[in-house]
């Protein structure tokens, strides 16, 4: 069993910082629960260009408020407290900030921990699943 907060887990190294952005890597692949699991913090007037081409995303806003913009479709759309957006197809997508944004998210394959955002806005799909 695996019972921590937020608070515990931010002081170790599942907390991983960019550039507007916070992770703290809840559950990872080692965990063996088939997915990561990430408590994400936005900072506000970021604007984040992601392309996550080798894992499935959902994330779950609890706290602030952006604009989620797929970039190949230009569809976009408000992103507030309870809102859910899954990246089904390993969208292209644009995240603009307008008030600090917290979301729980969730990516599969599981990360391993580590991962950074490479230069087109994907991780790179690591050997380290169970």
């Amino acid at each position: 069993m695996i019972v921590k907060t937020v608070d515990e887990f931010r002081l170790t190294d599942r907390k991983i910082d960019g550039p507007g952005w916070e992770s703290i890597r809840m559950l990872l692949a080692k965990d063996q629960f088939g997915f990561s699991f990430h408590f994400s913090t936005m900072a506000p007037g970021q604007t984040l260009n992601l392309w996550y081409k080798n894992h499935l995303e959902a994330c779950f806003c609890i706290k602030g408020s952006g604009t989620i913009r797929c970039l190949d479709s230009g569809v976009e759309k408000a992103i507030k407290p309870g809102t859910l957006y899954a990246l089904d197809q390993h969208d292209r997508h644009q995240i603009e900030v307008h008030e600090e944004m917290v979301a729980l998210c969730v990516f599969n394959p599981a990360l391993s921990g580590n991962e950074v955002h490479d230069k087109d806005g994907s991780y790179e799909l690591t050997t380290e699943q169970p």
